[in-house]
């Protein structure tokens, strides 16, 4: 059999991004096993999608080089018998594995001098390929093969059994109509939409008859709870309460979902999800939610995208001028046009 290793990136929202390259190669490939290497946190991700054959964890903290673990880890590959590694990372430490496990073919893009780990080591056009998913997705074809005209879009599946049971031990079974906010972004503050704004349009879709629910890790916890005190208790916090696995189930329920540019966001995208996507200082031209369903609000100022952190004037305009009412016009032209994949 042929086998192929896919080493994954570390954000959730690459990590749906990337599905695409990997739908590419079984489209060429189709009797090929594509394994993912990824760390844990991402892993759920490619667990939903179809194309997937098994995942392995790469437990390396951020930034880790970790040499003696990465060395052991692929010595451990070896009788997997990979032919092809493709490695989407461009980090030197990303390429260590699959050249420990002895893949023949290593395939990448020039970064951090590692040249010498990459038998196929390319280099990035930025201007050709503006969109990530059109850089993982480039990687999947012999170089200089122009990219379909329309890339597959990301598909993950989800168990209707598995979330009616999470339904039910949340308490949330009963709910008619579902708006979900992701109100959190990994990377930083200047990406989030103001927990203002989003407990205003709480209140005013719960008003609509929505069950409210705030989904997001630990780490959105106390925005979720500043949401809910200001929207006077019509949303449910939800954040921290739920894995990565199980706020995918809960956002395949969705009617509505409203979303910053995070990881999240990627995921309601890939479950066809009608869905909101709010950018102040990132931009959609680079990572959009790759959906049929989404509507993109940007007020698209002139001092963003940034790409910082933290809002590097100290107006924070980009967002706090978005105003609720705007995402509110939406939410009409979206709701209850699609259903997500079930397997």
């Amino acid at each position: 059999m042929t086998r192929f290793l896919v080493v994954a990136p570390s954000w959730v929202g690459d990590a749906v991004l990337s599905q695409p390259m990997v739908t590419l190669l079984k489209q060429q490939h189709p009797d090929a096993s594509v394994d993912v290497l990824g760390p844990p946190w991402a892993l759920p991700i490619y667990r939903r999608m179809p194309e997937i054959a098994d995942t392995l964890e790469g437990a390396f903290a951020h930034g880790e080089l970790a040499l003696g673990a990465r060395w052991r880890l692929g010595r451990a590959l070896r009788g997997r018998r990979y032919e092809r590694a493709y490695v989407l990372p461009n980090s030197f430490k990303s390429a260590l594995l699959p050249a420990f496990a002895g893949i023949p073919r290593r395939i990448g893009y020039v970064g951090e001098m590692r040249h010498v780990l990459l038998t196929e080591a390319r280099r990035l056009d930025k201007a050709a390929l503006p969109r990530m998913v059109e850089r993982f997705a480039a990687l999947a074809l012999p170089p200089g093969t122009p990219l379909p005209d329309r890339l597959p879009q990301p598909r993950l599946r989800v168990d209707p059994l598995q979330r009616d049971d999470l339904l039910r031990r949340l308490g949330l079974a009963s709910a008619a109509r579902v708006a979900c906010f992701c109100p959190g972004a990994e990377f930083g503050p200047a990406k989030r939409w103001p927990e203002a704004h989003f407990a205003t349009l709480a209140a005013r879709m719960a008003a609509d008859g929505y069950a409210v629910w705030l989904i997001g890790s630990a780490k959105e916890k106390d925005i979720g709870e500043g949401i809910r005190a200001a929207s006077g208790d019509t949303a449910v916090n939800l954040c921290g309460r739920t894995s990565l696995d199980e706020a995918v189930l809960l956002l395949s329920r969705a009617d509505v979902v409203v979303s910053n540019d995070s990881g999240l966001m990627h995921v309601a995208a890939a479950l066809g999800r009608p869905l909101v996507a709010l950018y102040g200082s990132s931009s959609p031209a680079f990572t959009p939610p790759l959906s049929d369903d989404a509507r993109i609000l940007s007020l698209a100022l002139d001092c963003s995208p940034c790409f910082q952190r933290v809002c590097p004037l100290g107006h924070f305009n980009c967002m706090m001028q978005l105003d609720p009412g705007r995402v509110l016009a939406e939410i009409p032209h979206i709701a209850g046009r699609s259903q997500p994949e079930t397997k």
